[in-house]
């Protein structure tokens, strides 16, 4: 059976412009948590991806769109629908007219609410495979986040039917579409990046487990902060192209720390005493299972290789310890105190960490 793919334009979400560049990500003033976890899942994406609720207003979507911008490029085939680093490992359904290698963006894909399972998976034109013997595929958006980011806005609204196909799909790392005796499949390995208002409703626990890293972000509260967001937003409204260019230096700079992080990263050494550590903290924390533990110390090794750390010290762990933790704990109807806050005391009580 002959196969062929069609490809209706499911472009990953690029809002920069040569007229308007998305605001810098390094001009982002404040957030320093929600800023760190994005750094952390682009030098490790293994971390599993990130989680940022908070106040409307706060520079989520922001960070997001000027994280797209930041990151390094990818290797990839130039024509291939799933981003593939070379021709042998695209799909059998995928027509790859041009096989050579390229530089492109990395993949920043925006999932939107009200999205159809067709859009987010892709569909196959089940007509045309029995009146004309070919499969006919277009890819969905799983498709063009791989290996790259996939960002869902306002995530804990997103429908219970499509969450379940996220949690299938980021256990597996592939994509699987069947229909009417058909099957297509491709590897759909992201990371997953989610913004909401904790007002407008919580996350499923599953999908929330599914994310490495969470972080909560606040209005600034006081007023040489404030009036500082003020003075760079109205800056770039005047002038995106100067205002850019005038962060250019400090985002070329985060783009080399990125780098160097990830070929150090395998260099980076973890002491035994850091894994108890670890496993302390977990166990004072009562969490459940160990992804609490591997995500703690993936985040802390990244940490560690941004900083052009030989080894990982409790310091770090400290410092990654409330992201990483903090939605993986039970509810306690005797702990009056919030999450970031238990967080941080199991931390300055278990590893003599001030609280941060």
């Amino acid at each position: 059976m002959t196969i062929l793919h069609r490809d209706q334009g499911l472009a990953p979400a690029q809002p920069a412009t040569r007229s308007r560049p998305p605001f810098p990500f390094t001009a982002i003033v404040g957030q320093d948590d929600m800023r760190l976890a994005m750094v952390l899942t682009a030098i490790d994406p293994s971390i599993g991806g990130v989680l940022v609720f908070g106040d409307r207003g706060t520079g989520k979507s922001t960070a997001v769109r000027g994280l797209a911008a930041l990151l390094p490029p990818i290797r990839a085939v130039r024509s291939c629908p799933v981003n593939s680093a070379d021709a042998s490992a695209c799909p059998d359904w995928a027509d790859i007219p041009d096989p050579s290698i390229t530089e492109k963006p990395t993949p920043v894909v925006d999932l939107p609410l009200g999205v159809s399972e067709d859009r987010v998976t892709g569909a196959l034109d089940v007509e045309r495979a029995i009146s004309q013997g070919v499969k006919a595929f277009e890819p969905g958006l799983l498709a063009r986040a791989n290996r790259g980011y996939l960002y869902i806005d306002e995530v804990n609204l997103l429908e219970d039917h499509i969450v379940d196909l996220l949690l299938d799909v980021a256990q597996s790392g592939e994509n699987v579409v069947e229909r009417d005796g058909l099957s297509i499949r491709h590897p759909a390995r992201f990371v997953l990046v989610g913004s909401g208002n904790p007002e407008e409703g919580d996350l499923r626990p599953q999908l929330l487990d599914r994310f490495g890293l969470s972080v909560e972000v606040r209005s600034p509260r006081d007023i040489e902060t404030r009036v500082e967001v003020v003075l760079r937003r109205e800056a770039y409204e005047a002038d995106p192209l100067a205002f850019a260019a005038s962060w250019a230096e400090a985002e070329a700079d985060l783009r080399a720390t990125i780098l160097r992080a990830r070929a150090a990263l395998a260099r980076v050494q973890t002491p035994r005493g850091v894994l108890e550590d670890c496993a302390a903290l977990c166990i004072r924390l009562g969490s459940d299972g160990v992804r609490g533990e591997l995500t703690l110390l993936r985040a802390a090794r990244a940490l560690a290789a941004s900083e052009g750390a030989e080894a990982v010290t409790r310091q770090h762990l400290c410092r990654v310890a409330g992201m990483s933790l903090g939605h993986r704990l039970r509810r306690d109807p005797l702990d009056e105190a919030g999450a970031t806050d238990r967080v941080a005391r199991a931390v300055s009580e278990t590893l003599g960490c001030p609280e941060i």
